[in-house]
């Protein structure tokens, strides 16, 4: 008899890459995996080996900034999870997010076996609580979760990120050269970000370096990437594709790089699911050790000691933005010189195999 299971996963892209290597291992077992993903995250769903089918859901206690609720749209995906015929569900969480709200959606809609992780009492709402993983990476925290309602990886499988290939091909308009580097300024959140003046002065030293640097960046940061184009001031040497790329497109161009330079925001995990070395400017409102793009080599810049540590604030609540406005343009240069030998390991290794 067919097995079809859900897996949900409400957030941004990077947090449903993340649980790339959880999906794998529940398509592995089951007929069908279907999963459940908000605006922001379902076209990275859609790219995650072994998923199906993607049902969108702009979830009012997942997304941010976070849905008004309502009832109408909480009833048309209660009434499309009812009739695809689920046999089970798994719901994919951060440590901090509870998975209540969504078991009950997932109740509401029949399904009969509601799995997840619980510190709170949870009623007839799950069918498997299940303990709360240990505080390690978001792709082993998730594995470790549907481990937990019977799910292993396959036998070969190295619980990397992945995404379906192939991947679009480069548009020769772009003029891509061998050796260039893709820079993503970028971020979801302000706290995140590495300040532009000092991105500006990055850009022109890596080509000033040598280096051909593409930037990218979503619709909204077109304005972003075209002022540090500008102040680099260094002409051809700079390609800007902020707002030009889907996110198929943006992991090819991610996947051809050399290295990605880029704060702790979704391109970081995508970088890393296309086995592309990763200079990470990472600011420690949430943990590294927890966020950082996994499975890939990868340079930690930033005061991981700063006082936002750990504080989940999306606007820095330190005057002068210390923990990444202390990173210089010369350590973002020696750390991607440093990673240059790692992404041409990384390549003979995929020609081996």
């Amino acid at each position: 008899m067919s097995r079809t299971v859900l897996v949900v996963r409400l957030d941004s892209m990077g947090d449903v890459l993340a649980a790339g290597p959880a999906v794998r291992a529940v398509a592995s077992a089951a007929d069908r995996v279907v999963m459940l993903a908000g605006p922001i995250g379902a076209d990275a769903a859609r790219m995650l080996p072994g998923v199906c089918d993607v049902i969108v859901f702009d979830c009012p206690w997942i997304g941010r900034p976070a849905a008004v609720v309502d009832r109408i749209a909480i009833g048309e995906t209660v009434d499309e999870l009812s009739k695809i015929g689920i046999d089970e569900a798994i719901v994919l969480t951060s440590f901090h997010q509870s998975p209540l709200p969504t078991a009950l959606l997932l109740k509401l809609a029949g399904i009969p076996v509601v799995s997840a992780s619980s510190v709170d009492y949870p009623g007839s709402l799950l069918d498997r609580r299940l303990s709360e993983p240990a505080d390690v990476a978001e792709p082993l925290r998730m594995l470790e979760i549907v481990r937990g309602a019977g799910f292993e990886l396959p036998e070969g499988d190295d619980g990397c990120l992945a995404v379906r290939h192939p991947l679009p091909a480069a548009d020769p308009a772009w003029n891509l050269e061998p050796r260039y580097l893709v820079a993503h300024p970028g971020t979801a959140a302000p706290a995140r970000a590495y300040p532009a003046e000092l991105w500006a002065a990055a850009v022109r030293q890596l080509a000033l370096n040598g280096w051909q640097v593409v930037l990218t960046g979503a619709e909204s940061e077109r304005s972003l990437t075209a002022g540090i184009a500008l102040a680099a001031a260094a002409g051809d040497q700079i390609l800007d594709l902020g707002g030009r790329l889907q996110l198929d497109e943006l992991a090819a161009v991610l996947s051809d790089a050399q290295v990605v330079v880029v704060g702790n925001t979704g391109p970081a995990h995508l970088a890393a699911a296309v086995c592309t070395p990763v200079v990470s400017l990472f600011a420690p409102v949430v943990p590294a050790q927890r966020w950082l793009p996994y499975g890939v080599p990868v340079v930690v810049l930033g005061d991981q000691q700063a006082p936002c540590r750990d504080t989940r604030s999306t606007v820095c609540p330190i005057e002068g933005h210390p923990c990444l406005s202390s990173v210089k343009p010369s350590q973002i240069v020696r750390a991607v010189t440093e990673l240059v030998p790692e992404m041409s390991r990384l390549r003979e290794e995929q020609v081996r195999t």
